[in-house]
């Protein structure tokens, strides 16, 4: 019987992580969307307040179906709350409008990582769409034959696959501080504007951890597939 040890020793332990991390969030979120703010303010509510006191009026607060589907879209500048979030009084929803305030206040400032990450992600979509086809063709060709006028055709395409998968771990690499700073940014506004009571802030800190920790399972995962195309496709070249 033959085992992948490439799968074993690196992909599966990340995946395990990133099954952690989800079942930590939903967790988290679950326990502290029971429990309300002090203030009565609606995951709406926060999110104004927190544009407001930043000076940021051309940013709109709009309800987005789903749970935990909350987001920024810094091109139609609208912070997008999910149906648990939008209209809740919960200290988990007071936390996750803050985050998404974060990244509104990012693009407002010209956070370096936001603006690099939004403008890699056409390129970042067309490599990890197109990293498993070249691969795959890659092998069709060496098998096939070894060379084409004179170079290692099949080897090349293989290569190119792995560097467009490789920016799709680029991607997840430049998105940790921007969710990191997001995150920063929300509990550091909700305290010091009295959005939230000390007790609460902790709890909110709780929840925007566990979904951190979400990001970093991702990078973990995408690191770990990348390596493991370099082990099994990376040396596949012929000695002449």
């Amino acid at each position: 019987m033959y085992y992948d040890y490439t799968y074993i020793l690196l992909v599966l332990p990340t995946v395990i992580f990133a099954l952690i991390a989800q079942a930590m969030v939903k967790s988290r979120f679950a326990t502290y969307s029971k429990v309300a703010n002090r203030r009565g303010l609606t995951g709406k509510d926060v999110a104004q307040a927190i544009l407001n006191g930043a000076g940021i009026y051309d940013v709109t607060i709009q309800p987005i179906q789903g749970s935990l589907t909350d987001n920024y879209d810094p091109r139609s500048k609208e912070v997008h709350l999910s149906e648990s979030v939008y209209n809740a009084t919960s200290i988990a929803a007071a936390g996750v409008a803050a985050h998404e305030c974060g990244h509104a206040i990012q693009h407002h400032v010209g956070y370096g990582p936001l603006t690099l990450r939004n403008a890699i992600i056409p390129i970042t979509n067309i490599g990890s769409r197109m990293s498993m086809p070249l691969i795959l063709i890659g092998l069709v060709v060496e098998g096939l034959a070894q060379t084409v006028n004179g170079s290692d055709f099949g080897y090349t395409l293989i290569m190119i696959g792995i560097f467009a998968f490789g920016l799709s771990v680029l991607f997840q690499l430049i998105t940790l501080p921007v969710e990191f700073n997001a995150s920063h940014r929300a509990l550091k506004i909700l305290g010091s504007s009295n959005l939230l009571d000390q007790t609460e802030l902790s709890g909110a800190r709780k929840v925007l951890w566990a979904a951190a920790m979400t990001y970093v399972a991702a990078m973990a995962q995408s690191l770990a597939y990348f390596l493991r195309l370099i082990i099994l496709f990376g040396g596949r070249r012929r000695d002449d």
